[in-house]
């Protein structure tokens, strides 16, 4: 006999939705639905998997559709919210786009919290926060999370360094040499963070006082000069991979 298709398919769309999930009816409006009816074609039947980053993941069913709206039947609870490591990025903001990867990046990763560090270099001092968790929710829903990484209001990186936990682990990409980053990495298990300095650079006060910290660890990133960007999704995949996460 042949085999029973997997149900819901994999090419089911994914949604986060900013209500609690529960069982029963569930309008979308909006973007969302333009994007159900509009671009995926959606019809009555059609399955959709929704998240809200509180309950998990659920199976929604098409039950009606209309010009600017859809009513989904919220059917079936398909997992629990997953349980994220315990990672943040502390990275100084770059350049829109490059930041918008980085982040999207960080969120397809695994990361927990992304941290925007203000340094002396950093050439971005504003943010649009919600720009940037829109990409986190796009990238969520690409990548099968159901946990969206917060997105924290910039800090300063001495307020940063002063109220750094006791017992998270602080890994600092630097450019002056430090311990191969996996090595270094699986000494210190744990709660860390990840903290990735501006395109040019901590200056030598600011490195000085990120290696006085005492949580502070110094990691080498390879033998290459990496963009920032490339250097926090390096960073960040070796302590994945340090981890057991990969």
């Amino acid at each position: 006999m042949p085999a029973t298709p997997a149900w819901p398919p994999q090419s089911t769309p994914r949604l986060f939705v900013e209500a609690e999930l529960a069982l029963g009816p569930l309008r979308i409006e909006g973007p969302q639905a333009h994007y159900l009816v509009q671009v995926m074609r959606m019809k009555p039947g059609d399955p959709v998997k929704l998240f809200d980053d509180r309950t998990g993941e659920w199976l929604g069913i098409a039950a009606s559709i209309g010009k600017r709206d859809i009513t989904l039947d919220v059917a079936r609870h398909l997992r629990e919210r997953e349980a994220v490591p315990d990672l943040w990025l502390c990275a100084a903001p770059i350049k829109k786009a490059r930041i918008d990867w980085a982040v999207e990046k960080a969120c397809e990763l695994g990361v927990d919290r992304v941290v925007p560090v203000l340094t002396r270099r950093t050439v971005i001092d504003r943010l649009n926060l919600e720009r940037l968790r829109s990409h986190v929710i796009e990238a969520a829903e690409q990548c099968g999370r159901t946990a969206l990484p917060s997105i924290q209001e910039p800090i300063k990186l001495m307020a940063l360094l002063r109220d750094w936990p006791e017992g998270r682990a602080l890994f600092f990409a630097d450019e002056s040499g430090g311990a191969p980053a996996l090595e270094a990495m699986r000494a210190r298990p744990g709660p860390a963070g990840i903290l990735i300095g501006p395109e040019g650079g901590f200056d030598p006060e600011e490195r000085e006082a990120v290696r006085a910290q005492p949580q502070a660890v110094g990691i080498a990133l390879g033998p290459r000069i990496l963009r920032a960007e490339t250097a926090a999704a390096a960073a960040v995949s070796l302590w994945m991979a340090a981890a057991g996460d990969w």
